[in-house]
């Protein structure tokens, strides 16, 4: 007679349930897994074995055999360790096989019998809610991201401690969802920034709508200065953007321990990041940069130093908010709805247009320089600004900037007025598709003229024109105008990228 435990296998961030299945038999003694295990999956029973040892019990001299089923599904990861384990123990009448119907176990073990942290419980929890499991035990510093699924979460520190709360003599106590307020002390603000108003109106024109930007300007001109203070004017995350965001984190096992995520992530590669840890994938198909970015912000500095072909993976998440990561082995879908935010020099000397130090790259080599970004991707950029070199008078100059607080303030009205008008459909107006754009868009007659003028002149693409009716939106959001005004669009298009001619 076979035991049945019931564990996880996780696809990306979905997760399948699948049956451990314990059978102890006469014959020569062996200990097998089947069922498509991978190397680690294999090895859990070394684990175990010595687990088992370490609290004073020994693997039966019979025939043991573990299929995990279904047996056409690969089978990745250490998390199967605590439900053979459990599995073994139940076949060996030390735990009743009662207590194991209605849950889910995952977690690895070390050879003390000690349960480690593992990552993907939270997909797991979820999973197991969804096909009407009533728990999940998993080691204790996974509890808690766990308790976030509506389900009995036990946290377990090691088998002896599992053993006794199934026999009653040490009950576990459930782990409870706890809300972590953001803490906001240890935050960059924006009253830290010198000059550059132009620059922190274009950042609060993207916070309010969620755009794309990209800002270029001499070294020491402050772009990752204000690229890194953006998550400040954001406003924080609702339940579902954390709950998605923390799904994508504890998939990748760099979770914390308070279990959720509760601040937009904001994630900045260096630029001699590989295109598969951008796009994700290797040989789990984990998420990438893009997608350990999503519902925050992908910060590219450098842009023209990353490689032709990582830029190039950017295009289409941006337009459909997730990505397909497709490998020989795996073939999983992450979402990846990020806010890119990107800084580049004017030339590869850094100097051009600087109004005291001499540009030394000749024009052949600022046009190689700028080409190394495709057309595509910059018409993907919703706004371009231009960083000047600040004087000395702005340098050296005490007074404080407009700080983060006072500039959220206006990104959150911006952004409810975006939420009353799309009614769930759309997050803010860069995720907005172009048909409800359109359907929740008035140009006022002058309006119309200027864009129908700015397509002609400026040569609009289909995605160039919605993209700078976007933000002419986002703008109108800021001055709480129902309409789109000539002053909007005017501006909208002012950001506009404009090819380097020589």
């Amino acid at each position: 007679m076979a035991t049945s435990v019931k564990t996880i296998a996780l696809c990306g961030i979905d997760g399948q349930i699948v049956d451990v299945q314990i059978h102890i038999g006469t014959g020569l003694v062996a200990f097998n897994i089947v069922g498509l295990p991978d190397g680690a999956v294999r090895e859990s029973k070394e684990r175990i074995r010595a687990a088992f040892s370490s609290l004073g019990f020994s693997l039966p001299a019979k025939r043991i055999t573990v299929n995990l089923a279904p047996a056409d599904l690969a089978k990745v990861g250490s998390h199967y360790d605590l439900p053979i384990a459990v599995g073994i123990l139940s076949a060996l009448g030390a735990v009743p096989e009662s207590v194991l119907q209605d849950a889910l176990f995952m977690g690895e073990l070390s050879l003390d019998g000690c349960l480690t942290p593992t990552a993907g419980v939270l997909p797991a929890s979820i999973a197991a809610h969804t096909h009407g499991l009533k728990s999940i035990f998993c080691p204790k510093a996974n509890a808690k991201e766990a308790a976030w699924a509506d389900i009995q979460a036990f946290g377990v520190t090691d088998l002896k401690t599992l053993m006794g709360h199934f026999k009653g003599d040490s009950a576990l106590t459930p782990e409870a969802a706890t809300l972590i307020e953001e803490d906001s002390s240890n935050r960059l603000d924006f009253a830290d920034v010198k000059g550059q108003k132009q620059a922190r109106r274009a950042a609060e024109i993207a916070a309010a709508g969620g755009h794309n930007m990209l800002m270029c300007g001499p070294p020491g001109a402050g772009k990752s200065m204000i690229a890194k203070r953006i998550p400040s004017i954001l406003p924080p995350l609702n339940s579902k953007e954390a709950l998605e965001a923390t799904m994508l984190y504890s998939v990748s096992g760099l979770l914390g321990k308070e279990g959720l995520v509760k601040q937009r992530p904001f994630r900045e590669p260096h630029h001699s990041t590989s295109h598969v840890a951008m796009s994700g994938g290797g040989h789990k198909a984990k998420p990438g940069e893009m997608s350990l970015a999503h519902n925050g912000v992908l910060f590219l500095d450098e842009l023209p130093e990353f490689q032709r072909q990582v830029l190039e993976t950017l295009r289409q998440p941006i337009e459909t908010g997730h990505i397909t990561v497709a490998r020989a082995n795996a073939h999983v879908q992450y979402p990846a709805r990020f806010q890119l935010i990107a800084a580049m020099n004017p030339s590869p000397c850094g100097y051009l247009g600087h109004p005291h130090i001499p540009c030394t790259s000749t024009p052949q080599q600022i046009q190689k320089y700028r080409a190394k970004i495709s057309g595509p991707l910059l018409d993907r950029m919703d706004l371009y600004i231009e960083l000047p070199v600040l004087c000395a008078q702005e340098l050296t100059s005490q007074e404080k900037s407009e700080s983060s607080a006072e500039i959220l303030q206006r990104v959150l009205k911006a952004r409810a007025l975006q939420e009353a008008r799309y009614k769930g459909k759309a997050s803010c107006n860069a995720a907005a598709p172009d048909d409800l754009l359109q359907q929740h868009t008035q140009l006022c007659p002058k309006g119309e003229d200027m864009m129908k003028r700015a397509i002609e002149k400026f040569h609009l693409s289909g995605r160039g024109y919605f993209r700078t009716l976007r933000l002419a939106r986002s703008i109108a959001d800021l001055d709480a105008s129902g309409t789109i005004l000539p002053q909007h669009i005017a501006e909208a298009l002012s950001y506009r990228y404009q090819p380097y001619k020589g």
